[in-house]
């Protein structure tokens, strides 16, 4: 101790007495320094796995303490017998056993959370002793709590051996037990559940058992039935469990128990125990509609929960049972009626989102049928989910807007949730129900707008087009015949109401698709669209929707464009959207630009972009200040997005899985393309923004992020470009280093470094920027992990494009080649990951380039001991796959050098790891030597041995590797 009543930071094994732990706990929960709690914690750890902790516990827990320094004291006897048990001597475990028991039997009616530490303890003992050192646990256990207590009252005896049996069950999942032996312990639980389950019935039936007791027999059950306790042998205290739920004190527990019961994956096996059920289930229904007529949301939520469960688990077993239909199809009934329970969710309810993951299950059950015994299902079924349909769209109507204006924000986004589950399950329905049930809603939606006698609530309407949303998003409904009459109803809606508004803009979004095939209907929804635009509520559907429309109908918009260019130019002159739906507009204009003539685009661009210009040149000419640096940013971010979608090409907009990028299919229009003359009018601009706000590395990213949007857009149609960028990314570079200007050099070396005429200043580029990263390096690279990750990157695309930059005099390949394998030792694993690939790349080239042969030949020792270290515990266990590819690269393409690098680098005891034998090392190396072609056997190998270096093997860490 450094002062009375305070720990010492570092205490020697001496001090763990009685009296300083107390002096810890003490210091734990009363000191108010933060700091003086953080030491206590750390050395009561300590404390209680020290070996002097079997002396201080029992001592800990006498009477006379209280319960904090008692439980400590229980918790430290847990922690000594499930996590080092192999300490305790064989001939000891009775005594351990019987003071168990004892201290129990004393706490039965003392504190609860430490009668509850030393149940787990005695759990604990039992699982690592039965079934061969304590055959028959649990019937012991039983016994022992029966016989009588000496004092201790029946009740609290009683009470005790429940806690006991409840959490032997939960110790075994938690328990750290080897895989073999999880077995062994299982089988033995099982076996003992012959003991339990009279006792539980006997507590449950008897008419005198207090409340407390029944319902800690409820928990045991819950606890024993996630055993896999087969359903026939747990059949009677389930039936007990039913008679249960009518007490609103044991409704909780019984739900559970229930619930637990059914859904073990086992339980299947029992169709007669199963069907048993199904008529007890059905009887709930009585106390179901009462509890829903009381607003009772918990009994409401709880009968559902055990429906739902019965349907969801068993609906293939109940299914088969074709002489029990009509009782299944009262059950599916039920949960209907728990999807369609009154009341909007999730304020009056939150009951119906529990049952839409049955509606998926049991149509899976149902489709998976052979075709003629699916036909006789479907005609029972189609009619349920018709209906359930019907039921989902009335629920996920609004609210009135007086009730929904009263909601909080949480509340409002749960019910948003709600309705992307509801629509999410409609899109699963179409897949049985298919076009039927768009014409179902088309007929539904007409006849509200059409009919003049009866007033529709906007809720009703809004719903039937979110169901058309739902399924149009997603599904291609080209071919339904009632689109263009959803198309006709859509103009008569009588929009008043914001969430009506958003769902008719999502709703025309969603068909945009279909309006590129049929461009005639584009007339009646695009003034619509147009108009929302100006209402600052509507920004996010009406942006989305127009950018769909522009992307899927291009090619059929000229006649509209400058109505769009127009309306979209006062909208964002006006300021009405937010930053990203600027952004947006942005990309939607560019898809619309690139279907016109290249003399409208300058046109248009001219317009659009001029008064940006002008005000990017007044910012220019400010001070630097933070309210302009966002004005600035904004702008360019405008011009970034403009650029992104603006492409004169023609071309397929994606392959058949959509993994290929863009094919052109068609030569550009002769000229230069409008993007690139727009951009060499702003160059000299940009390059006078930059050179204020070259210190800013967010301004440095929205300059680069307008180029290299640009490249990845126009390809090699950006080539006029080349010469000028170059120069200008290299004085930018050379300034004040940042990555985003060698991720931008990484796309141009990407696209022009193959092409004769653009490789000169692409190489220039290239040498500057190694040669000025190079010399962050000697300055001290760990402040810039950023750098140093696009720097791998760059070069490793530099490798794959063109080799043969590495071929220059003026580009030191030794200091590149050393910068990488000081980059593998980084503590950020994407900036390992990017140099594990520059490595890859490069070991290729051994063969092809000389300059590259020598520097691996002279240094791929230090590249081995770097990848070693890494193995060896340096670096996160996430990297080892990349370890792995960099050590089958040197296989490949360096065996024999690799073979005496290995030998040399493993040489030294200790390295890479304390723990390793230089005979696990020598069987590492040939393992690896061995395998030149399986690139997933060196992986496993490298998994492997990073595990036995880090102590790891064989633990439960290994098995979640």
């Amino acid at each position: 101790m450094e002062t009375p009543g305070r720990i010492a930071a570092t205490p020697d094994a001496l001090d763990f007495t009685v009296e300083n732990v107390e002096t810890a706990l003490h210091q734990l929960y009363y000191d108010p320094n933060i700091e003086n709690k953080n030491l206590a914690q750390k050395w009561l750890m300590q404390a209680q796995v020290s070996p002097q902790a079997w002396q201080f516990c029992w001592a800990l827990l006498s009477p006379e303490k209280v319960p904090e320094i008692q439980y400590f004291g229980a918790s430290a006897l847990h922690t000594k017998i499930s996590r080092y048990w192999s300490d305790i001597p064989t001939d000891q475990y009775e005594s351990l056993k019987s003071q168990l028991f004892s201290q129990i039997a004393c706490f039965s009616s003392g504190s609860k959370m430490v009668l509850t530490r030393l149940c787990v303890a005695l759990a604990s003992l039992a699982l690592n002793t039965m079934p061969e050192a304590w055959p028959g646990a649990v019937a012991e256990m039983v016994r022992v709590f029966q016989e009588d207590g000496g004092g201790v009252d029946g009740r609290a005896r009683c009470l005790a051996l429940l806690e006991l049996l409840t959490v032997l069950p939960e110790e075994f999942q938690t328990s750290r037990l080897p895989q073999y032996r999880k077995g062994q312990v299982r089988g033995a639980l099982g076996r003992e559940w012959g003991s339990v389950c009279p006792l539980l019935q006997q507590l449950l039936r008897r008419t005198d058992s207090p409340g407390a007791v029944k319902a800690r027999v409820l928990r045991c059950l819950s606890s024993w039935v996630l055993l896999d306790v087969p359903l026939s042998e747990s059949e009677g205290l389930v039936h007990d469990c039913f008679s249960a739920l009518p007490d609103p004190e044991l409704f909780d527990t019984a739900v559970e128990a229930i619930v637990n019961a059914i859904s073990q994956p086992d339980s299947q096996r029992y169709v007669n125990t199963l069907l048993k059920l199904v008529p007890q289930v059905l009887a709930l229904q009585e106390q179901l509609r009462e509890a829903v007529q009381n607003g009772d949301m918990e009994t409401c939520h709880g009968i559902c929960r055990i429906v739902v469960t019965l349907g969801e688990n068993h609906s293939r077993t109940l299914l088969e049972q074709v002489d029990h239909w009509q009782s299944f199809l009262a059950l599916v009934n039920m949960i209907m009626f728990c999807t369609g329970i009154p009341g909007h969710y999730p304020v009056n309810e939150t009951t119906s989102s529990l049952t839409l993951t049955f509606w998926y299950t049991l149509q899976d059950e149902i489709m998976s049928f052979e075709s003629d015994k699916q036909a006789v299902y479907l005609q029972v079924y189609r009619p349920v989910y018709f209906q359930l349909v019907d039921v989902l769209l009335h629920k996920a109507q609004f609210p009135s807007d007086q009730e929904y204006a009263s909601w909080s924000s949480d509340e409002k986004e749960q019910f948003r949730i709600y309705r992307v589950d509801i629509s999410d399950t409609l899109m699963y329905v179409y897949e049985m129900l298919g076009s039927e049930l768009l014409s179902n809603l088309y007929d539904k939606l007409g006849r509200l707008l059409t009919n003049a006698e009866q007033p529709t609530s906007w809720q009703h309407t809004e719903a039937l087009l979110y169901g058309f949303q739902s399924i149009a998003e997603t599904i291609d409904v080209n071919y339904s015949d009632v689109i263009p009459g959803l198309i006709g109803l859509i103009p008569r809606i009588n929009i008043n109401n914001v969430q009506l508004a958003d769902t008719v803009m999502f709703t025309i979004g969603a068909l945009a698709e279909w309006l590129a095939d049929h461009p005639v209907m584009l007339s009646s929804v695009l003034p619509l669209v147009l108009q929302a635009l100006g209402n600052p509520d509507l920004s996010v559907s009406s942006v989305s929707t127009l950018k769909k429309i522009c992307r899927e109908c291009k090619y059929d918009l000229p006649p509209y464009a400058t109505n769009i260019v127009a309306v979209s130019q006062e909208v964002l002159i006006k300021q009405i959207h937010k930053t990203s739906q600027c952004m947006w507009l942005m990309q939607a204009l560019g898809f619309l630009l690139s279907a016109l003539p290249v003399e409208d685009i300058l046109r248009n661009l001219h317009s659009l972009i001029t008064p940006y210009i002008q005000q990017l040149e007044k910012l220019a000419d400010e001070t630097p200040n933070p309210s302009n640096k966002l004005a600035i940013i904004h702008i360019l971010g405008l011009l970034s997005n403009l650029f992104t979608t603006l492409d004169i090409s023609k071309q397929d907009d994606e392959s058949a899985d959509g993994s290929a990028p863009p094919v052109k299919t068609a030569p550009p229009p002769p000229g230069p393309n409008p993007v690139v003359v727009v951009l060499q009018q702003v160059f000299a601009l940009i390059q006078t923004v930059l050179s204020k706000w070259l210190n800013d590395s967010q301004v440095v990213e929205a300059v680069c992020a307008i180029f290299e949007k640009s490249v990845k857009t126009l390809l090699h149609d950006f080539a006029p470009m080349v010469s000028q960028l170059s120069e200008m990314l290299g004085q930018m570079y050379s300034t004040i280093p940042q990555a985003s200007a060698l991720d931008l050099t990484r796309q141009m070396v990407h696209i022009f470094a193959s092409e004769t005429d653009h490789f000169p200043p692409i190489k220039a580029l290239f040498e500057l920027v190694t040669s000025v990263t190079l010399s962050i390096f000697q300055q001290g690279p760990r402040d810039h992990p950023d750098i140093v990750d696009s720097f791998m990157q760059l070069q490793a695309q530099a490798l794959k494009r063109k080799p043969d930059l590495f071929l220059s005099e003026s580009l030191d390949v030794k200091a590149v080649f050393h910068c990488g394998v000081l980059s593998l030792k980084f503590p950020e694993a994407p900036t390992v990951k990017s140099t594990c690939l520059f490595f890859t790349e490069l070991l290729p080239h051994c063969s092809d380039v000389p300059p590259l042969a020598r520097v691996v030949q002279e240094d791929g020792k230090l590249l081995v001991q770097a990848v070693l270290e890494g193995i060896g515990g340096g670096a996160s266990r996430s990297l080892m796959d990349q370890f792995a590819d960099v050590l089958f690269c040197l296989n490949k393409h360096c065996f024999s050098l690799l073979a005496v690098w290995l030998k040399e680098a493993l040489q030294p005891p200790g390295f890479p790891s304390s723990r390793i034998t230089a005979e696990q090392k020598d069987n590492f190396s040939h393992q690896i030597l061995r395998e030149r072609v399986n690139k997933r056997r060196v992986k496993d190998i490298v998994k492997e041995f990073t595990l036995l270096c880090r102590g790891l093997h064989g633990t439960e860490y290994a098995a979640e590797y």
